[in-house]
């Protein structure tokens, strides 16, 4: 028996997430240590990462997920306010990730920081932002793209 495509989907999606929130505890774990204990070497492999994990999860997200989300909500005869906020912060986020890529990349190479409590809040308000991103599709997008029943392809 095939798997479904929703299935698959929401199978990617759950990998994507455990990604990007193992990305989150690493960041935390840099926040943490400033200022007197910067790993120098995490600082580059997280800017080096950051931004490529954060667009490739996206473009999965709006080219696979969301249409499916949006058929979904067509289906039940819902708005799509909820879709349309995710992918506001999408943009949002990228931008986000390229400002703390720098950042990381910057901290990395000089193993110091000008304003360490600035660098931290940086950090604390992009991997906050993600996870809460992440729990709203865990608890709304998922389980509604889960439950439905497709024999085929998605369209």
């Amino acid at each position: 028996m095939q798997p479904r495509c929703y299935e698959t989907t929401v199978t990617i999606v759950e990998a994507a997430h455990a990604e990007m929130l193992r990305l989150c505890s690493l960041l935390e774990e840099v926040a943490d240590s400033l200022p007197a204990n910067i790993d120098s070497r995490r600082c580059l492999m997280l800017a080096e990462e950051l931004e490529p994990l954060v667009r490739g999860v996206h473009r999965f997200e709006e080219e696979v997920l969301f249409p499916a989300y949006a058929r979904i909500l067509d289906a039940q005869e819902r708005g799509h306010d909820s879709l349309d906020r995710l992918l506001a912060e999408h943009a949002e986020d990228e931008c986000f990730a390229g400002e703390v890529a720098e950042a990381l990349m910057l901290l990395g190479r000089q193993g110091t920081v000008d304003n360490p409590e600035a660098m931290g809040f940086m950090l604390r308000a992009f991997f906050e932002g993600q996870r809460r991103h992440i729990a709203f599709e865990r608890e709304h997008v998922l389980p509604e793209v889960a439950r439905f029943d497709v024999r085929g392809p998605v369209q």
